[in-house]
């Protein structure tokens, strides 16, 4: 440390009244910042937060932030959600690929940028760490850059470089990252559909995986697949068994040979210590990694994403409960259409055939209000505990017939009599 670094609470001091804010996300979340910003309260007004997920003790819907703060966000994460749907915030519908436009074109001009990076090395260099997806654009873009430095952020390659001289001010602060442990939220039914899933997977296998406890599940059934590689918006610790023993080394893709191709990381700090100076780890910038025109040049591209509900016709809502915005799009529609149009290629939509109330998440109609994130157009393999079916090509009847088939069996003849009553 020298005297190039301030406080947290001098480095809030840069942020103005009206002043549009990025919030660096998942485990680079830069909470310290935040936490000083959020205690300006009383002195700012109509400032605007932008971020995709953001992790990590930060209640940002407290009524005194109320005309302080507007949280524009651009994937609706546990912390963001109250706020989110609330008057004092709201969600922008967005491809993830496309985010980085949005600052590189001014339709969402940056007037700051708050992020965490790894310490300088001896060239004076930091890196994005965990999170590059569209914090790269961020910082390439916004007019003023604070940076909380964190030795407990690992270094990563890729294009997450940053010079010092780039950073406007810069705040150290020696803090664990935020964890995220999927392995622990499991159960029967999750395991089977992992099973199910690892079943539809090829050796030379180029694999997307989403966010939550199926994708954990569905690595931990691929100890015996051979040359598997990696091209993914997102990496989390079920990675790591397998690159150390050889069933991923990336051999079979196209591009990126050899090397692990992720733009963000939220896991453990086993997954955070592993990605540290690996070289054959590359943490990229989203509009590349979800380039649909990229994903499809690997062959067998798995792609596997969850969703909220599914109606009979293959319509998937993946970020809404009706109305309430519970996540955001991401970049499931960038993976399920270039997994589509890669040689060999699947695209799969995951989920448990009903919901921790026992409601059906495959539905005769999706709830009133709720966004369609996969089209049924784009749908391809739908993936319950109850089996697997593929509906390319299928027509709105034989969708139907192959979805109740994968239903809970409690919610079949319900399903039946609505399709004979309303659907044929």
């Amino acid at each position: 440390m020298n005297e190039q670094y301030i406080t947290a609470a001098q480095a809030a001091q840069f942020i103005k009244c009206g002043d549009r804010v990025f919030l660096h996300g998942s485990a680079a979340t830069p909470i310290h910042i935040i936490k000083a910003l959020l205690q300006r309260h009383n002195e700012l007004e109509n400032v605007e937060l932008v971020s995709i997920t953001t992790l990590g003790d930060i209640d940002f819907n407290r009524v005194e932030y109320q005309g302080s703060f507007f949280f524009n966000s651009l994937f609706v994460s546990a912390n963001t959600r109250a706020v989110a749907n609330s008057s004092f915030g709201d969600y922008v519908p967005i491809f993830l690929s496309q985010i980085p436009q949005l600052f590189k074109k001014g339709i969402l001009p940056l007037d700051v940028a708050i992020i965490q990076v790894s310490p300088p090395d001896k060239h004076g260099y930091c890196t994005l760490g965990t999170s590059v997806d569209i914090a790269r654009a961020a910082v390439d873009t916004a007019k003023f850059i604070i940076a909380q430095v964190n030795p407990r952020m690992p270094r990563t390659n890729g294009d997450g470089f940053i010079s010092i001289k780039k950073i406007n001010a810069m705040v150290w602060d020696e803090s664990e990252l935020p964890e995220v442990d999927y392995s622990t939220n499991t159960s029967p039914i999750i395991a089977t559909i992992g099973s199910n899933i690892a079943s539809l997977i090829d050796h030379g296998a180029t694999l997307q995986m989403g966010i939550g406890n199926i994708p954990d599940q569905v690595l931990k059934n691929l100890i015996h697949h051979k040359n598997l590689g990696i091209h993914t918006e997102m990496l989390s610790d079920g990675v790591i068994p397998l690159l150390e023993s050889g069933v991923i080394n990336n051999s079979r893709k196209k591009l990126n040979v050899g090397k692990t191709v992720t733009s963000f990381m939220a896991g453990t700090r086993k997954l955070y210590d592993f990605v540290d100076d690996n070289p054959q780890i590359r943490v990229m910038d989203i509009a590349y990694v979800n380039d649909t025109s990229i994903i499809r040049q690997n062959p067998k591209v798995i792609a596997i994403n969850s969703a909220i509900e599914i109606d009979l016709t293959g319509q998937v809502c993946a970020d809404s409960i009706g109305t309430f915005q519970y996540s955001g799009i991401g970049g499931q529609m960038d993976f399920m259409r270039g997994a589509s149009l890669s040689e060999d290629g699947k695209p799969i939509i995951a989920l448990p055939s009903t919901t921790s109330k026992g409601l059906s998440r495959i539905t005769a109609f999706l709830k009133e209000g709720a966004g369609v994130v996969t089209t049924r157009g784009h749908v391809h393999w739908v993936v319950t505990e109850y089996g697997i079916v593929n509906l390319f090509g299928k027509n709105l009847r034989q969708r139907a017939r192959l979805l109740i088939d994968i239903a809970h069996p409690h919610h079949r003849g319900s399903l039946e009599k609505t399709f004979h009553e309303k659907m044929q």
